[in-house]
């Protein structure tokens, strides 16, 4: 049997081709448009959960059951001894704290581990990324467990917001603030660090909002994250709920304002664009995981 599987989830933003190139597995989340539950990836296309979300639909998410979870876990532990679950930040969603139970039990006890990453989409995927390097390297799953969570603070992504109505929705802001928001054009920028999504600021108009992203992440590299920015270990990341079009503008945009330095771009997961709503745009960084 190899030595170590991967699983994530579908929040991570990889899609299931992506998943076959990588040779991991990616667990696909439940969300609602409607009263229709659908799996992202499975049993909805992008581009018609896209036109769904812009023209209104109501849209929420779920979690997987313990049975779905377990079923992804088996396939890997046929082919692999110890395997690394990666989900999405237990400060977004219970499913960590699910798998963790579930971990606790036969047959998993001992093979399953399961990572508290903190993240989500592009961070994610990036985790993942790292998490198969250091298995390439030849550390252990334990090992790489530690090492992962011990850097999930060497993060940060920030997502310009369209409108209003999916955060009213989701009860991030109150029904009076998304009209009044409406009406002044503001476009709040949220930003995810270690776990949490929260107001970083709001802007007149997203061209103001984009700038604003831009200005955040040229001082996150150049304070918070210089050491590792210098030594060019730094991933960029983006990540969209918008159409191709915009998202390729945006992705422009971001390798004008730094030079040199390898963009990776990602859709915004379907259920993340739940709660972000349609035409979104972030920019991230995730620092290269210290080695023991």
């Amino acid at each position: 049997m190899k030595e170590i599987g991967i699983i994530t989830d579908s929040h991570s933003g990889i899609t299931q081709n992506e998943a076959k190139k990588l040779g991991i597995l990616v667990l696909p989340m439940p969300f609602y448009v409607g009263e229709e539950c659908c799996y992202e990836g499975v049993s909805m296309a992008r581009e018609e959960f896209l036109k769904k979300l812009r023209q209104g639909a109501e849209v929420r998410t779920s979690q997987p059951s313990p049975a779905e979870v377990a079923q992804i876990w088996d396939r890997a532990l046929v082919e692999y001894e110890k395997v690394l679950y990666i989900p999405i930040s237990s400060g977004l969603s219970g499913s960590y704290a699910t798998a963790c139970m579930l971990a606790q039990e036969e047959p998993y006890a001992g093979r399953v581990l399961v990572v508290d990453s903190g993240r989500v989409s592009a961070l994610l995927h990036r985790m993942v990324l790292d998490a198969r390097e250091l298995a390439g390297e030849g550390y252990q799953a334990e090992e790489v467990r530690e090492i992962l969570e011990a850097s999930r603070d060497k993060m940060v992504i920030y997502i310009g917001v369209q409108t209003l109505e999916n955060l009213r929705r989701g009860g991030r802001v109150s029904p009076a603030a998304a009209a009044l928001g409406t009406i002044l054009s503001i476009k709040p920028v949220l930003q995810f660090d270690v776990g949490t999504l929260d107001v970083f600021k709001k802007c007149r108009g997203f061209a103001k909002a984009k700038r604003t992203m831009l200005t955040a992440m040229r001082h996150d590299l150049e304070t918070r994250f210089r050491e590792w920015y210098s030594r060019g270990e730094i991933s960029l990341l983006a990540a969209s709920s918008a159409p191709p079009e915009e998202t390729a503008e945006w992705v422009e945009e971001i390798r004008e304002e730094f030079p040199g330095l390898d963009v990776m771009c990602d859709d915004l997961s379907m259920g993340v664009s739940c709660h972000i709503g349609y035409g979104g745009l972030g920019i991230g960084c995730s620092c290269r995981p210290q080695r023991p």
